[in-house]
């Protein structure tokens, strides 16, 4: 055998032998927010639409879509519970801000999206990433305007910037 061969068969055994790489293939992992981080975000959108004089509530999920944490102020309107957890569902489900997926989803375009179960294209849903990869959602209703939920949403994601940095 020339002495190229050897070296060349060798990395193709060493390639093909099983390794970390292909044991771990079965499963993956993943991030998602702390109980403590929604409820700290959720506190912080929560206490920033009172200091506007907004009664909201505020809807906090996992990266799947989940609620972790749901805060309704007390005089926000009953629907506005609904309303916040459908918009940080829909946040997580697209990765995207609900504002965003309004204007791409608007009234004549070809998108079926807002036929689904539970989305919601109105704005005041926010991703909740950390180092790139998506780990939770939030959504803010009974704010006066799809914008102003969409600025308490992101001062509950301010409130816990320091603990998204992993």
């Amino acid at each position: 055998m020339n002495q190229v061969c050897i070296p060349v068969m060798a990395i193709a055994v060493a390639a093909a032998a099983p390794g970390p790489v292909q044991a771990a293939e079965g499963t993956f992992t993943t991030h998602t927010l702390t109980t403590d981080a929604a409820l700290d975000a959720a506190k912080g959108a929560l206490a920033f639409c009172r200091k506007q004089g907004y009664q909201v509530s505020v809807s906090v999920t996992d990266r799947a879509g989940v609620p972790i944490v749901l805060l309704r102020d007390r005089f926000a309107g009953v629907h506005t519970a609904e309303t916040a957890t459908r918009k940080a569902y829909t946040a997580a489900s697209f990765n995207m801000d609900t504002a965003s997926l309004a204007k791409a989803t608007e009234t004549g375009s070809t998108s079926g999206i807002r036929q689904l179960d539970r989305v919601l294209a109105l704005g005041g849903g926010l991703p909740v990433e950390s180092s790139g990869s998506l780990v939770g959602a939030i959504g803010v209703s009974g704010a006066p305007g799809p914008d102003k939920d969409a600025a308490c949403a992101k001062a509950g994601m301010d409130a816990i910037q320091e603990l998204l940095n992993f």
